[in-house]
């Protein structure tokens, strides 16, 4: 028999489109796995976080919320999201929005913004990325996408599914691409050196903010789901968790654009971060509470990831800790003493705590990063001169006013988007159900139920809400 010579795909006929010779296949590979990691966090992550986290009846209508904004989010990137985002400028703050689904755009290599103005004159600000837009795109939607998800946490058990449908695309167009040009994509933060590695002022700040502001306008849950809202089941809550704190892994270590050093620092400082908050949030609880608290691990596991990410590839190891220490104590505080004397915390019903877990942990982060940026990471990350945290002298206390000035405006620009949008909607459609329908749940909004009843595995064959699923499919079949 012959011998067969097998030509390697790479070296067949189209090389030059399949493997162009700017294309670094390792780098590609590590941003494509850290785009599914960052996608996973949302979905299944928060959307089994979200199912396990809320009582019994909102369990369907929580992980709804969360599954919904995850597939919403998609065709807006392509169509217009991504370039008000990451393209051309066409306000300093905002982009001019375009189609990025484009066979040739897809293709062609990756590319960030390149340069920044100081003093001046341009100066390159980051190496273009040697993979393709397609991976760059991919990215930062996993990215658009949480920011959203995690947004809803403040809004679940009693938002219109409707108005939430609505809400998610006009929000994702008025808001996140705001913050993400601004700061990420070249806009007039970007310019002015504020450091945010990771997102979080972009992601967890503007969450944070949005979703408190979106509680304020659709108003609190039922006095009674107020009072009582046990989780109805923490261990599917805790493998949600887990989903989140190792997708992480991608969501602070692919913000370099490739598989370096910083990368890795930044993996490790995520996870020490992390580590360290659970553990002082739970010495907190066991403290005061005397008992450790599941739900409280969780929290500081959050609070620890959001408190590292604006700085994950600026700061060493030994900051990475102290920042854990510090994100496992103030939203602690916030959440667990300062909330129950603050009469706004009271108007306010933010269901999950995003206000203390997003909001505050990322105002925290953003200042510690102005504290603790190191000179040679920053200059990794941002071409500007003498760049560097207040710690390390020089101008650090410049920036580190600066990175205040940043979660200012991302705060403001927030609230009142957020506010021009909800009003908007509720002209239209009404911001939250009804009494009635918060009285049933999921059965109310979906028509379905989360569990089947404890031991018959079946669903109950009439609800509080009426007539069950079960008995309309029968109707239907006998009419037929």
């Amino acid at each position: 028999m012959a011998a067969v010579t097998v030509v390697p795909l790479a070296y067949q006929s189209n090389n030059t489109i399949n493997v162009p010779e700017w294309l670094n296949k390792g780098d590609n590979a590590w941003q494509m796995v850290s785009a599914a990691f960052v996608g996973m966090q949302g979905m299944p992550g928060l959307v089994i976080l979200y199912a396990g986290l809320v009582k019994k009846k909102w369990a369907l209508n929580s992980a709804f919320m969360a599954l919904y904004a995850f597939a919403a989010v998609m065709p807006c990137w392509i169509l217009w999201g991504y370039k008000m985002s990451f393209g051309n400028r066409l306000i300093p703050l905002w982009g001019k929005a375009g189609h990025s689904g484009s066979q040739d755009f897809l293709t062609q290599q990756a590319f960030l913004p390149s340069t920044r103005y100081i003093d001046g004159s341009y100066i390159a600000a980051a190496n273009a990325p040697l993979y393709p837009m397609a991976t760059m795109i991919f990215f930062q939607y996993a990215f658009a996408a949480i920011t959203v998800m995690l947004l809803a946490g403040a809004l679940l058990g009693r938002m219109s599914i409707k108005a939430w449908m609505a809400f998610v695309p006009l929000w994702l167009t008025l808001s996140y691409t705001v913050g993400a040009f601004s700061i990420w994509g070249g806009g007039f933060l970007f310019q002015w050196g504020i450091m945010d590695y990771s997102g979080g002022y972009v992601v967890h700040l503007a969450s944070g903010a949005a979703g408190f502001t979106a509680a304020y306008w659709v108003g609190p849950r039922l006095q009674e789901d107020r009072e009582e809202f046990p989780p109805n089941n923490l261990l599917l809550a805790l493998a949600g968790a887990g989903i989140l704190w190792m997708g992480w892994t991608g969501f602070n270590g692919g913000d370099p654009f490739a598989a370096n050093v910083d990368s890795s620092i930044a993996v490790l400082n995520t996870h020490i971060c992390a580590a360290t908050s659970l553990l002082v949030w739970t010495c907190w609880d066991v403290i005061f509470f005397k008992k450790p608290s599941v739900i409280g691990a969780i929290q500081g596991m959050i609070t620890g990831l959001v408190c590292i990410t604006p700085g994950a590839g600026l700061v060493q190891g030994w900051a990475a800790l102290l920042m854990g220490i510090l994100s496992g104590t103030i939203p602690w505080y916030t959440m667990m003493s300062l909330s129950r004397r603050l009469p706004l915390f009271q108007i306010v019903d933010d269901t999950l705590g995003v206000f203390h877990t997003h909001a505050v942990a990322g105002t925290l982060g953003g200042a510690l990063t102005g504290l603790f940026a190191h000179p040679d990471l920053s200059s990794l990350f941002l071409v500007v001169p003498n760049s560097r945290g207040a710690f390390y002298g020089g101008d650090g206390v410049v920036q580190f006013l600066k990175q205040l000035v940043g979660a200012s405006f991302i705060i403001g620009w927030n609230v009142v988007a957020t506010s021009i949008i909800l009003l908007f909607i509720r002209v239209f459609i009404p911001l939250r159900m009804t009494d009635e329908e918060l009285q049933v749940g999921d059965d109310a909004a979906h028509g379905e139920e989360a569990y089947a009843l404890a031991g018959k595995g079946q669903r109950e064959r009439s609800t509080v809400n009426g007539t069950s699923r079960h008995d309309i499919e029968n109707q239907e079949l006998e009419r037929f």
